[in-house]
């Protein structure tokens, strides 16, 4: 589909930039001839790209980027005018082709040159502009991006509206738009934004997919054009906090979102406090103010608490924590009934004592955070406390109701569902029987090549309690489990993935009675491997769990020379656009680009050179450490100081 879009804007180019276009007042014959080559080049590069020449189209761009510099040194409006179309297309196809791996220039249309400024007729006298005498406003600084495109005003609240249900009165498929942060941080999978690009950018995938927003609900086409303007322009923040909320209970539609001035400055855990937050109070919030204040289609009192942050940030009486004085704070007086209606409300019952002695010994401890992040979902954050203190056969008993629930969720025919369990999984699907059984028996054959990268014994607790693997037997199948289950659209060609949210851990794939052993073996060996690393610690990075399966699977596998040379290509693609290790690191880049840089990286971290090393981090991860330390500890090295080694070794 990419291509074919491609080329219907390249090929047509020749309908809209005929030489009759360049026959315009104050344009000399060299800019004439310099635009005419733009349009040549253009015209060709579309003819490149349908035959799938891709380095004779970027050579095509290249030359046409060459002359647009080249008619454009004067700064002239009406070469400007006459170059947009072109520079319109060769934007695109910059984007396009950078997708096939093609290196190109960094390439950005300007702002049109001004017009020059006439002589004033002398027959007339000049007319003096009249005084003002008005009293000017005063003008109020501002963030806003030069296209006037403002995040806070025109963006936000789009997504409000049509997402906000979903998305920032709760966290669907684990993705929130409560604020900014959250906004660009995406969900598990990665982000779903990426400055200038809205080909790459996820949220314009499924919005223009129809997949998104769901309930019936649709963005119109002029409020999706602000989107994509704004990506495209940088998307930018505009706002005095990222970590604001973008819409309050008490903001007017349009307004600039307002954060409460008396905030508190979140503090990191001690050590030393005898109540953690993770996994004493996040439980008690999550299981007793959901709807209301946790996952709420409605937020009462504008209290939110998804997170830790917006627990901290209060709601439309202020704050709700005052550290150090439990007797002080609004949450101790709500939930004991002392001002105001009693919480929980809604007929729910009152806490127990037990519950109030906790939250009240927490916040007099100094309300301090042990989470991973105070931006991580507090459902997330009660889960990964839950799952590190629990048994294996505790993580066993839970992962089999996740299973029964999220196949019923995904099985919407209703149709008969084989099960069989092994030594390391629960498998379940609609596919027949036999195929469940030779799905089972396949993915414990795999387990050898799994143990042999994580270095660990087999076992029910090798992924810390059994795995589900989850069997369509149609790619139809395959999709609508992901959309239900993950709220998520997955890319055509794939044929399985993982997942793990430091409890549920599954792998899903398509498997029918037609398909050779081999080929469902070779789609088990990435994810499970994927599923064995991310499992070793409840911080593991997904580039390095993605990238560690894809590098075993490649390895066993082989590749011809040919598929070598397109990796290569990738790769060097990725890193021209990485830039630097941050980027990769933070999770800036499209999926497809970290994981075919987590999966080179990976490659070498497996080599001899590196093999110790990593498996001493996996280690380390097993015995509790987070993943930095246990890195750091490992290599010798931070992270990002190795990935910046790795790419110099690369370009080198």
């Amino acid at each position: 589909m990419r291509q074919w879009i491609l080329i219907a804007c390249l090929v047509s180019i020749a309908s809209f930039l005929g030489a009759n276009h360049v026959e315009a007042a104050g344009v000399s014959l060299g800019q004439r001839k310099a635009i005419a080559s733009v349009n040549a080049a253009v015209q060709q590069a579309g003819v490149s790209f349908a035959a799938a020449d891709f380095a004779a189209a970027g050579e095509n761009i290249r030359e046409a980027i060459k002359q647009v510099e080249a008619a454009s040194e004067e700064g002239s409006p009406e070469v400007f005018d006459l170059l947009l179309p072109a520079m319109k297309r060769i934007s695109k196809a910059h984007t396009m082709l950078e997708f096939e791996g093609v290196s190109l220039p960094p390439f950005r249309i300007p702002g049109r040159p001004a017009e020059t400024p006439t002589e004033p007729n002398p027959a007339k006298p000049k007319m003096e502009a009249p005084v003002k005498t008005t009293t000017p406003k005063p003008v109020v600084p501002t963030a806003a991006p030069e296209n006037g495109i403002s995040f806070t005003n025109t963006v936000a609240p789009i997504l409000a509206n049509r997402c906000g249900g979903c998305h920032i009165k709760g966290s669907k498929g684990n993705f929130s738009l409560a604020t900014f942060a959250t906004l660009m941080k995406g969900p598990p999978e990665g982000v779903v934004i990426f400055a200038g690009d809205t080909v790459g950018s996820r949220l314009i995938e499924t919005i223009e997919s129809g997949d998104m927003p769901r309930g019936g609900g649709k963005v119109a086409p002029n409020e999706l054009k602000v989107l994509k303007d704004w990506i495209i322009a940088g998307a930018k923040f505009d706002g005095t906090d990222p970590t604001a909320p973008i819409v309050g209970s008490s903001t007017p539609p349009g307004a600039a979102p307002t954060m409460n001035e008396d905030a508190l400055a979140v503090r990191k855990s001690t050590g030393s406090e005898t109540v953690s937050f993770a996994k004493d109070i996040a439980p008690i919030l999550v299981n007793n103010c959901n709807g209301c204040h946790v996952d709420a289609m409605q937020v009462r009192g504008g209290l939110r608490m998804d997170t830790f942050a917006l627990l901290f940030r209060g709601g439309d009486s202020g704050r709700v924590i005052e550290p150090g004085k439990s007797d002080a704070s609004l949450l101790v007086k709500k939930i004991r009934g002392m001002e105001g209606d009693r919480m929980p409300a809604g007929g729910r019952p009152a806490l127990p004592e037990e519950s109030i002695r906790l939250i009240s010994t927490w916040i007099n401890e100094g309300a301090t955070l042990d989470g991973a992040s105070e931006d991580q979902p507090l459902r997330v954050m009660s889960q990964l406390a839950w799952a590190a203190s629990a048994s294996t056969g505790e993580m066993s008993e839970r992962r089999h109701e996740l299973a029964l629930t999220n196949m019923k969720l995904a099985n919407a025919s209703r149709a008969p569902v084989a099960e069989k369990i092994t030594e390391h999984f629960f498998v379940f699907g609609t596919a027949s029987q036999p195929t469940i059984d030779l799905v089972a028996q396949l993915a414990e054959e795999q387990m050898k090549t799994v143990a042999t990268v994580v270095m660990s014994d087999l076992g029910e607790g090798f992924y810390k309690g059994r795995a589900t693997i989850f069997v369509s037997s149609r790619r139809y199948d395959y999709s609508e489990f992901a959309k239900m289950v993950e709220g998520r659209s997955l890319p055509t060609d794939w044929t399985s993935h993982w997942r793990f949210d430091g409890i549920d851990a599954y792998v899903s794939l398509v498997a029918t009675d037609r398909d050779e052993k081999e080929v469902i073996a070779s789609r088990l060996l990435s994810p499970l491997t994927s599923l064995a690393v991310a499992t070793r610690g409840g911080d593991v990075p997904r580039w390095l769990a993605e990238g560690v399966g894809t590098a075993t699977a490649a390895r066993k596998r082989g590749a011809d020379k040919d598929e070598r040379r397109k990796l290569e290509s990738e790769i060097m693609q990725a890193i021209t656009v990485m830039g630097d290790a941050k980027k990769f690191l933070d999770g800036k880049l499209t999926p497809e680009q970290t994981d075919r840089i987590g999966a080179a990286i990976s490659t070498s971290l497996l080599d001899r050179t590196h093999r110790r090393n990593f498996d001493k981090c996996l280690r380390l991860l097993g015995e509790g450490k987070s993943f930095e330390k246990a890195f750091g500890e490992s290599f010798g090295v931070s992270t990002q100081a190795f990935v910046e080694s790795w790419i110099q070794w690369v370009r080198g």
